[in-house]
């Protein structure tokens, strides 16, 4: 600090100048800055993370849960070989696709029966399915059924809230009883195509377990997206959303046929689509040439 009359310097608290003698006045205390105050630490929700955006596919992550029927059920082995592990308590059931049973406790009885019918279990037969739905209930006391698919991938759970979904005949595993499982023809195209598009529709509420071939990959659809997609590669999908099934190439049925494609389906959003990653079909052809010929 220096004398403001002399310009001497001055010790910083000097309340006059030793050369001039001029008093120094006294200099304003610099007002104290409060501490920056913190932001409140965030809190880490435990709970689990949202669902994808627009999507109505409540599948649990961690392939295990209990269901609305009040059994536990569970998918070990995730991957090419998931094997399905409904623990039932005493009365409880679950219904699943014939010969999808791999085990199951002593005391769990198995009913088969047409369900919806004659003409029910003639729609079921004809779309690919067996005839016959089983369903296993727990005498006594808890008890245990395996489900698994006749072919390699994955199974998920779909937690169905009050929804129809539309599942491919083949990725039909097992669900709760509740659940209304209805056969629908996919239209008068996919008869003549030689592919015949038979799908199911699900509604209700409970559990659904749907297995595919390969790996199960999520497709959400903004509004008006259109998204094909090969029919030998639909596991499921919303029941609102259009289609319109086609050859795959849009110029004519020869390039179609040179491109190996055969009937895709043609969506519209919005909704979501479940897509297996591998095609059974085309794994049949790839095995053809190694089978005996009948010739």
């Amino acid at each position: 600090m220096n004398c403001p009359q002399c310009t001497v310097q001055l010790l910083p608290d000097a309340r006059f100048c030793g050369s001039c003698g001029a008093v120094i006045p006294a200099q304003p205390a610099a007002p104290v800055q409060p501490p920056p105050q913190q932001a409140p630490p965030q809190q880490h929700n435990q709970s689990a993370p949202p669902p994808l955006q627009g999507s109505s596919f409540r599948l649990d992550d961690d392939g295990r849960g209990t269901s609305r029927g009040g059994y536990n059920w569970e998918v070990r082995h995730e991957g090419s070989f998931a094997l399905a592990v409904i623990s039932l308590q005493a009365e409880q059931s679950i219904s699943a696709e014939a010969g999808a049973m791999v085990s199951m406790s002593g005391n769990v009885d198995l009913n088969s029966e047409m369900k919806g019918g004659v003409f029910g279990a003639l729609k079921r037969a004809v779309g690919g399915e067996s005839a016959f739905v089983s369903t296993f209930t727990s005498r006594g006391g808890p008890g245990e059924v395996t489900l698994a698919p006749g072919m390699p991938g994955a199974i998920v759970g779909i937690e169905m809230n009050n929804q129809t979904f539309k599942v491919q005949s083949s990725s039909y595993l097992a669900g709760d009883t509740s659940l209304v499982v209805e056969t629908k023809f996919g239209g008068a195209k996919t008869f003549f195509s030689g592919e015949g598009l038979f799908i199911l529709e699900i509604s209700g509420t409970g559990l659904l377990l749907v297995s595919s071939f390969g790996a199960i990959y999520r497709k959400v659809l903004r509004p008006g997206e259109p998204y094909v997609v090969d029919t030998g590669h639909l596991v499921a999908w919303e029941h609102h959303m259009p289609y319109n099934l086609r050859k795959a190439a849009k110029s004519g049925f020869f390039r179609s046929m040179m491109s190996g494609e055969g009937l895709v389906a043609e969506f519209t959003g919005p909704g979501e689509i479940l897509i297996q990653t591998r095609n059974l079909a085309a794994f049949a052809g790839l095995l053809k040439p190694y089978f005996p010929s009948q010739g």
